[in-house]
């Protein structure tokens, strides 16, 4: 039986390897390389895909399920902290966008309907390429990363009323304020759908399916879940995408959302390939090459104005610059359901087909671009924020927000306020070291100092809000972020104003440690190894490693970089070779029997140690635990013995808590 899908999906697969292949060779990001492979193998190139609907679907799924695992790895709570950034700041930006872009095609001759809807259709950026390029990058988690997602959540849930608007311009809809009223009531009804499920039902059926240990089950379990809630968003008049990452926040309420992502991100970046692979077969080659300056200008114009959009809003909630730089740089791209928006008015007469097709062709180029624009985006941010007039701006908020700061001295500054910035803080305030941190978020600054908390707004990226700390004269530096490319700024800036200072540096990957070592960085903590580092150093106490020798272990790992772990041909340890003399160590426990020899004796007269060489490390009497008993410690009949030696040991010693004869022939 032939099937064609099957056909075009293994072309697609080798032709893509191929290109991924040479796309590594050349330093091309992983996206662009699959964007080349959709341009190869669709119609506008050579033609080898002929299912380019089924692929489009299987690209559909893609998007499903990375904004399902987005959602796993947020929380209803993280959500409703982005509430300011994802209502004020979205609307901001896709109101800025839409505007601007009206105001400009009506300047060059479009009437006002269309114009109107060419410029909502360029507000929406792609949720597919901007997440997965924060997510390789460790970036989903910086405060550009998180005001980044708020904008996409905004822009999704914003896909239906302006789907709504399309018969409305094209002058054939009636009815309007009732299909809005219909919709809000319906994403509202979904909204509470969900915070239901997430609190009181969704937990209790994966506990009952995590309980029959059937790994199959689970992932069934997991899926359907996803692809549920995703349809039953989209019947309410939402995307399938906001749908699923409504999903993933349902499981993320539970204990079990690690291994739920585990188990699909395999699938998650399959599919994944589909959607980048299906975006760039809607290029059309001829039409780009024919009238290069204007595709080059209609780039131009789109990055230029969505750049601004995004990061005015971004500004409006109060991000720094460096934020709202790498937020705007990050959702200035076309998104791919500007294709759907697109598809949809070319069929309502608001788009000519020529229109169409220049859209098409300059949102996949601000695709094509955006890795090579967030690749170069940090460097931008820390050249432009030099400029004079944004340091006296950053200075300004510095001082605001403490106008007699005076003069500090050997005191530390925390640089972040999350979950390390803050245990450091509370821990520096028990110690009594004077301290102080630093953070972007101004609601949080806000709460904390209300609480008496030194805590200050501000880009710590910025060397003039760092010398407004003191940083140049503090005794120690932490830097507790999750932006890698901002940790790697300010350890450099730190190590340059203060070479004495002590720098303390967290980052989430251990493909980091090198580089913040070699800008300065004192001591660097890798949350993956420092995990390892907590799991041997429990296996190894279980196997009676004195504890000594477990934190030298542990002093040789961390002095080196970790490299014993991240080096397969490293030396093992010592360590290790002692661990194969103990493991005939045992720990087990001995009845006293009624009439015993040591029945009545204290521990340093039984003999135990001298002559068996075992030790007793504690004595369980009834109810009461006695731990390291002392050598004048009676034993009594009953007693239960924790004993440590040899087997070959214990089990010689074991005869003298037996009941002798002569004690049992007294019994009787």
């Amino acid at each position: 039986m032939h099937v064609p899908l099957l056909a075009d999906l293994v072309i697609l697969m080798v032709v893509s390897i191929g290109v991924l292949y040479v796309s590594r060779g050349v330093k091309l990001p992983p996206i662009v390389g699959f964007l080349i492979s959709g341009i190869l193998l669709g119609p506008h190139g050579l033609g080898l895909v002929s299912a380019v609907e089924e692929v489009e679907q299987l690209a559909e799924l893609g998007v499903v399920l990375l904004l399902f695992t987005i959602g796993l790895e947020f929380s209803l709570a993280d959500l409703a902290r982005m509430k300011r950034q994802a209502l004020l700041g979205g609307s901001v930006q896709v109101a800025i966008v839409a505007v601007a872009a009206w105001g400009a095609l009506m300047v060059l001759g479009l009437p006002s309907n269309q114009a109107l809807f060419l410029g909502m259709t360029a507000s929406l950026s792609s949720t597919a390429v901007v997440l997965r390029l924060l997510q390789q990058s460790a970036e989903i988690d910086a405060p550009h990363g998180r005001m980044s997602l708020a904008m996409l959540v905004f822009q999704d849930v914003s896909i239906v009323p302006m789907m709504l608007l399309i018969p409305v311009l094209a002058g054939s809809g009636s009815g309007l304020a009732p299909a809005l009223g219909l919709f809000v009531l319906q994403a509202i009804g979904i909204v509470v759908l969900v915070i239901v499920l997430a609190r009181y039902v969704v937990p209790g059926l994966l506990h009952r399916v995590v309980h029959t240990r059937n790994r199959d089950l689970f992932l069934l379990t997991v899926v359907s879940v996803c692809l549920t809630v995703a349809w039953a968003a989209e019947l309410a008049g939402l995307s399938l995408a906001l749908g699923a990452f409504l999903a993933g926040l349902l499981i993320s309420e539970s204990e079990y959302s690690h291994q739920a992502l585990a188990d699909i991100l395999p699938f998650r970046d399959l599919f994944a390939i589909f959607f980048f692979i299906s975006v760039g077969m809607l290029l059309d080659i001829e039409l780009a090459a024919g009238q290069p300056l204007l595709l080059l200008g209609l780039v131009a114009a789109v990055l230029t104005l969505k750049t601004v959009a995004a990061g005015v809003a971004s500004a409006v909630t109060g991000a720094s610059f460096r934020t709202s730089l790498l937020t705007g740089i990050a959702m200035s791209q076309v998104g791919e359901f500007s294709f759907v928006m697109a598809g949809a008015g070319l069929a309502a007469g608001l788009v000519s087909d020529l229109s169409y097709q220049w859209f098409v062709v300059a949102a996949v180029a601000t695709i094509g671009v955006t890795p090579f624009l967030m690749r170069a985006a940090p460097a931008l941010a820390g050249a432009l924020v030099r400029l004079p007039f944004f340091e006296r701006r950053e200075m300004r908020e510095a001082t605001r927000e403490e106008p007699s700061a005076g003069v500090r001295e050997n005191h530390l500054v925390i640089v972040g306020y999350g979950v390390n910035g803050r245990n450091v803080t509370r821990a520096a305030a028990l110690a009594g070291v004077p301290h102080l941190a630093i953070d972007m978020n101004p609601s949080l600054v806000a709460a904390e100092r209300s609480k008496g908390v030194p805590l200050h707004y501000g880009d710590a990226t910025r060397q003039p809000l760092l010398e407004h700390l003191g940083v140049q004269r503090a005794h120690a530096v932490v830097i507790a972020l999750s932006d890698a490319a901002s940790t790697r700024q300010i350890t450099y800036l730190v190590r340059a104003m203060n070479p004495g200072c002590h720098i303390v540096a967290r980052t989430r990957y251990v493909r980091e440690v090198e580089a913040l070592r070699e800008l300065g960085a004192d001591t660097v903590i890798p949350e993956e190894l420092e995990t390892s580092v907590e799991i041997v150093s429990r296996v190894l106490a279980s196997y009676m490693i004195p504890r000594r020798e477990i934190e030298a272990f542990i002093s040789e790992i961390r002095a080196g970089d970790y490299q014993m772990w991240r080096s397969p041909a490293a030396p093992r340890s010592s360590l290790f070779d002692l661990r194969q003399t103990l493991t005939d160590v045992e720990i087990t426990t001995l009845a006293v029997d009624r009439g015993s020899t040591i029945a009545g004796q204290r521990l340093r007269d039984s003999d135990l140690r001298r002559l068996y060489g075992v030790s007793v490390v504690a004595i369980r009497r009834e109810d009461e635990l006695i731990p390291n008993p002392g050598g004048d410690e009676i034993v009594h009949e009953g007693d239960l013995l924790v004993v440590l030696g040899l087997g070959e040991e214990i089990v010689a010693a074991s005869a003298l808590l037996k009941s002798s004869p002569e004690g049992s022939q007294h019994d009787v």
